[in-house]
C-alpha cells in the first residue's frame, strides 16, 4: 500500500502504482491539511477578494470577476475548455501515474481542493477507473492538455460534482509530465544495469584485458596470464566503466530531482496554510526536471552508442579474432549474425537523436497578453527518455546476442561467476547459430527480458 502524504512518494511507488502492483491511501493527515485548506479558500470567497482562478477568471481573461452564478459550472467549464491534448493516448500506466502524482500533490494542501476529491482519485486508481490521456499538445508549463483530459474522464466516469476552484486545480499542474518522468527514469535506470551486464559479457567474448576490473568477472579465466589478446583494447571497451558511470551519475541526479517534484506543490494560485492566504506562483514552470532529463538522455547516448560499436566489432573478424560474423565454421561463406551489425548501428542511431536537449526551447504567443511566454517542454522530455531506453533495450538484446555467439566460439576456460549466470540466460532465449542456420527468427522475448531487467537480477550483487 502507498500512502499519499504529499512529501514521500517516490519514484519507485509511482511505478508500483502505475503497473498495478500496489493499492493507494490517503494519509489522515492529509485529509485534515486539505480541509484546513479548503476552508481558507472558502474565506476567500466570502471576503470577495480577487483570486485568481477562483473569484477572477483565467489566462488573459484574469481580470475578469466571476460572481457566485458565474462560478456555478465554472469548474467544469474549464476542464472542458482545455480538451485540445492530441495525438495517441500515453500508455495507461502515465495516466496511472499521473493520476497517483496528483493526488499527493493535492495531499499537501496547497491547491485548496477537498478532500473528497483527493479520495475520488484513490478510489479511480485503487479501481482501474483511470481514463485515457492523449499524449500530445503540452509545452510544461503545466500539463492543461493531457490533464483536462484525465480530469474530463474522471469526471464524466464517476459523476463527481466540482466545486470552486477544483477545475483549475486538476488541470493546472505537471502532474502528467513528472509521473512519465518517473516512469522513464525508473526504466533508463534498468536499462543501465542491463548494460552494465552485457558490457562485462562483451569483455569475456572480446577476450579483452581485464584491468579495468569488472565484479561481474569475478572468477573468469580472463585473468589468467596470457588470455587477453590485447595490451590495449578499443576505447569503447576500455572505457566501459566511464561511459557507465557518467550516466549513472546523471540518472542519479534526475531520480534526486523527480523526487523532489513529486512532492511539490504545481499548481497556481497555492494555498499557505501557516499565513491563511493564497498567493500567486510559478510551480508549474518544471524546468528542473526538464533539464535533468535532457541530462539523462545527452548521458545515455554513449552508452547506446558503445553497446553498438562493440557489438559491431565482435562481429568483425580483424578485431574479434574469430570468423566473420561469428560464423559456427570459417570460409563457409554464411553471414551469421553479421547482420545484426546493422541493425544494432541503426537502432543505435534513432537513439541518439532523442538525446538532443528541449529544455531551451523558446515560446511567445498572443495566447493570455502574451503572459504565458516561457515552456519547459517537460511532457517531450520525459517521452524521449522513455522511447531513449526502450530503443537501448534493443540494442543491449543485440548486443547479448552476440556476445553469447562470441562467447561459444571462444570457448573460454572459465567466465566470470556474473557474466556466467547472464550467459546461461542469453541461452535460455535463443541458441547458438551452427553452420547452415539463419539469424534467430524472434528475439522479441529477448527484447523484454532486458526491458524487464532479468539480466542484472540473473548477475546477481556482485554487479
Amino acid at each position: 500500500m502507498v500512502v499519499l502524504d504529499g512529501a514521500s512518494l517516490t519514484i519507485d511507488s509511482v511505478a508500483a502504482v502505475a503497473e498495478g502492483r500496489d493499492e493507494v491511501a490517503l494519509a489522515p493527515a492529509a485529509r485534515d491539511r486539505m480541509a484546513a485548506a479548503r476552508e481558507i479558500v472558502a474565506e476567500a470567497l466570502r471576503s470577495g477578494a480577487a483570486v485568481y482562478g477562483l473569484t477572477t477568471a483565467v489566462a488573459e481573461r484574469k481580470s475578469v470577476a466571476l460572481d457566485a452564478a458565474a462560478r456555478r459550472g465554472f469548474s467544469q467549464f474549464l476542464i472542458r475548455g482545455h480538451l485540445m491534448a492530441q495525438g495517441p493516448s500515453a500508455p495507461p500506466p502515465v495516466a496511472r501515474a499521473a493520476l497517483v502524482c496528483l493526488a499527493n500533490a493535492f495531499a499537501k494542501g496547497a491547491a485548496g481542493v477537498r478532500p473528497e476529491l483527493a479520495e475520488l482519485m484513490v478510489h479511480a486508481l485503487n479501481r482501474g477507473l483511470v481514463p485515457a490521456v492523449r499524449s500530445l499538445g503540452s509545452v510544461g508549463q503545466a500539463d492543461l492538455g493531457p490533464m483536462a483530459d484525465l480530469a474530463d474522464g474522471l469526471i464524466r466516469e464517476t459523476g463527481f460534482v466540482l466545486e470552486d476552484n477544483e477545475g483549475l486545480a486538476l488541470i493546472n499542474n505537471n502532474a502528467f509530465a513528472t509521473g512519465w518522468a518517473a516512469l522513464a527514469e525508473l526504466a533508463a535506470e534498468r536499462l543501465l544495469a542491463e548494460a552494465d551486464v552485457a558490457a562485462a559479457l562483451d569483455l569475456e567474448a572480446f577476450a579483452a584485458n581485464p584491468s579495468p576490473l569488472h565484479p561481474l568477472l569475478a572468477g573468469s579465466s580472463l585473468f589468467e596470464p596470457g588470455n587477453a589478446r590485447n595490451l590495449q583494447d578499443p576505447l569503447t571497451f576500455r572505457s566501459i566503466p566511464q561511459i557507465l558511470g557518467a550516466a549513472r551519475d546523471a540518472l542519479g541526479y534526475a531520480r534526486r530531482t523527480i523526487e523532489t517534484e513529486l512532492n511539490s506543490a504545481q499548481g497556481n494560485p497555492a494555498v499557505v496554510i501557516a499565513e491563511r492566504r493564497i498567493v500567486s506562483v510559478g510551480n508549474l514552470d518544471v524546468v528542473s526536471v526538464a533539464a535533468a532529463l535532457d541530462l539523462a538522455r545527452i548521458a545515455l547516448a554513449p552508452v547506446v552508442t558503445s553497446a553498438a560499436e562493440r557489438t559491431v566489432k565482435l562481429l568483425q573478424s580483424p578485431l574479434s579474432g574469430l570468423p566473420a560474423g561469428l560464423a559456427a565454421e570459417p570460409d563457409t561463406g554464411e553471414d551469421a549474425l553479421a547482420e545484426f551489425a546493422v541493425a544494432a548501428q541503426a537502432i543505435a542511431a534513432e537513439a541518439r537523436t532523442l538525446a538532443h536537449p528541449v529544455s531551451f526551447e523558446l515560446v511567445s504567443s498572443s495566447k493570455a497578453d502574451g503572459i504565458e511566454d516561457r515552456m519547459t517542454m517537460a511532457p517531450l522530455s520525459a517521452r524521449r527518455l522513455a522511447e531513449m531506453a526502450d530503443l537501448a533495450a534493443r540494442v543491449v538484446a543485440l548486443e547479448l546476442l552476440v556476445a553469447a555467439q562470441a562467447v561459444d566460439l571462444r570457448r573460454p576456460t572459465r567466465l566470470g561467476e556474473g557474466t556466467g549466470r547472464a550467459f546461461r540466460l542469453v541461452r535460455e532465449f535463443a541458441g547458438f547459430t551452427a553452420r547452415g542456420e539463419h539469424l534467430p527468427a524472434d528475439i522479441e522475448p529477448l527484447v523484454t527480458a532486458v526491458r524487464l531487467g532479468r539480466f542484472a537480477e540473473a548477475a546477481g550483487p556482485g554487479r
